[in-house]
């Protein structure tokens, strides 16, 4: 197993075990490849859940206040990013 992996033992119904299974297998992936599927079907539904709670956070928010807190990130960000002259 390669290094900074972490080996889960996870329990699904038959039903979704054949449906993933025959999935990879009609796109040609291999056994080893349903690690890689679930682990790229974790990441979208974290990062999917993190999206929803941010914008619940500011749901309150008009439109034009919303781009003007975007825009101050923005550029705060590119500040910190900019390279200072030697």
């Amino acid at each position: 197993m390669p290094d900074g992996t972490t080996r889960w033992t996870v329990s699904v119904s038959k039903e979704t075990d054949i449906a993933v299974r025959t999935f990879l297998a009609q796109r040609g992936l291999k056994k080893g490849d349903l690690s890689k599927f679930i682990e790229d079907a974790v990441r979208r539904q974290v990062m999917d859940q993190t999206i929803a709670e941010a914008r619940a956070q500011f749901s309150d928010l008009d439109a034009a206040d919303m781009d003007a807190l975007i825009d101050e990130a923005v550029t705060a960000v590119r500040r910190r990013r900019k390279p200072k002259a030697a």
